[in-house]
């Protein structure tokens, strides 16, 4: 299958599926990275890797419907079948959705639907005082970090966390799930029925 990745960031995540899609029988390829950030570090990634890696910011356009407008047509261009947001800061516009439809993955660090609709959700859990906290990877429906539900994995929260600590880790477990929702519905095992993505072995 070909994958499409849209960034923002330094890439952690994006190189966490590259690493994957190296190995052997991968039943995927990335085949372009698109930023919305001419800045992002994860764009050196990409190159790195020998992935095209396309920037198309915001300031180049009178909204940012025709921002992502023109990121649809390099997906297009590239024929992605999945794309994945890997630490992409932008939501997405319906049609973005629409294009690729059920065809789109996010990661999120926490465990929805708890602290959705954040881009400070590990700060968010702190706050709250929970006592476990984690990520989710799901896919994308027009309502923001509400689509269903592919893969979590829970962490625990500390008395001493910090942001920053609690951050480290959960991104650890972002970087093990996020390749492998990718291959699940990359090799056809993930089926949606309604909320509920099943899964078969």
């Amino acid at each position: 299958m070909r994958v499409g990745v849209l960034v923002s960031g330094r890439g952690s995540n994006l190189g966490a599926l590259i690493a994957d899609a190296a190995q052997p029988g991968a039943p995927y390829r990335l085949v372009v990275v698109v930023s919305n950030r001419g800045s992002a570090p994860a764009l050196d990634r990409a190159r790195a890797a020998g992935i095209p890696a396309i920037v198309v910011e915001r300031k180049g356009f009178d909204s940012r419907a025709a921002q992502q407008g023109e990121m649809v047509c390099v997906l297009r261009q590239h024929s992605v079948e999945l794309v994945v947001m890997a630490g992409f800061d932008q939501i997405l516009e319906p049609e973005v959705i629409a294009a690729f439809a059920g065809r789109i993955l996010n990661v999120h660090p926490s465990l929805l639907p708890a602290f959705a609709g954040t881009l400070h959700a590990q700060r968010a859990a702190l706050e709250h005082g929970v006592k476990v906290t984690g990520c989710t990877v799901h896919l994308v429906t027009d309502e923001v970090d509400g689509g269903p539900i592919v893969l979590q994995a829970a962490v625990p929260v500390f008395d001493g966390d910090t942001e920053a600590s609690l951050s480290a880790r959960i991104l650890a477990q972002e970087h093990r799930l996020l390749p492998q929702a990718v291959r699940l519905l990359a090799g056809g095992r993930a089926e949606v029925k309604g909320r509920r993505v099943a899964v078969r072995a």
